[in-house]
């Protein structure tokens, strides 16, 4: 398993002055536009173990905590992350931790649900981290994750095609059968990632033994398509939401 983006921008002073910027940042789940379909996915928490891969700001591990979890751990290769889900999302239940998808240890058949938000579409093995995924699981459990969709990582540059006002005209698509390394700025800083097709996303949750329960591309809410930032969000599909269940 190989996390091929640059831990240095992430921890880095200048991204995360950045990222604290954002809504959901800010605000929390209820300022990020997936939250209102991710939320429905989660499966009933109360006393089960839950593991966030890339927990960020540890918002995930708070609900996690608020819906009844007995046991949550998040981890994350930022040391500012972690840093700063500790002073925002502290909680008896849970342990932050900072260490990377491939540090992890992933140990047998440990949690009910394994939660990852915006952080697989920067991993070239994404087979390898099912594998260990489903190898934490308890049967029964549930992995939870949203990806950047293949439609929004396929093209290099990853961004709109402009006319000469600047104004934007569409969202390119092209070498979408060529996985692999996509180099693109995100929050000012040069990143990057990793595009997966869509039969590598959910053919390759099948193939290492989950059963896919749940599919759900992500569009802002009616209440939040006003917004300046999200005018645009209904033209492409830029998340992929899969809930994958082990037998």
């Amino acid at each position: 398993m190989k996390e091929v983006h640059d831990k240095a921008v992430y921890d880095g002073k200048e991204f995360f002055e950045q990222y604290a910027r954002m809504s959901r940042s800010r605000q929390g789940l209820e300022g990020a536009g997936e939250w209102h379909q991710l939320k429905k996915m989660f499966p009933s928490l109360k006393g089960r173990r839950v593991l966030d891969l890339g927990c960020g700001y540890g918002w995930h591990c708070r609900y996690a905590a608020e819906e009844g979890a007995v046991e949550i751990l998040g981890i994350d290769a930022s040391h500012r992350m972690i840093r700063e889900a500790k002073e925002r999302c502290a909680h008896e239940k849970i342990t932050y931790r900072v260490c990377s998808l491939e540090e992890y240890d992933y140990p047998a058949e440990r949690w009910n649900l394994v939660v990852s938000n915006l952080v697989l579409h920067y991993v070239e093995d994404l087979e390898g981290v099912y594998r260990k995924v489903h190898q934490t699981l308890k049967p029964g459990g549930v992995f939870l994750f949203n990806i950047e969709h293949p439609v929004f990582t396929s093209a290099p540059g990853q961004d709109w095609i402009r006319n000469d006002r600047g104004d934007l005209l569409y969202w390119p698509v092209d070498d979408y059968f060529y996985p692999g390394r996509r180099v693109t700025r995100f929050l000012d800083c040069q990143v990057e990632k990793q595009h997966h097709t869509l039969t590598q996303i959910l053919g390759g949750l099948l193939e290492c033994g989950f059963d896919i329960q749940a599919v759900e591309e992500a569009q802002p809410s009616e209440a939040m398509r006003d917004l300046p930032e999200m005018k645009d969000e209904m033209r492409r599909p830029m998340m992929l939401m899969v809930r994958a269940g082990k037998k």
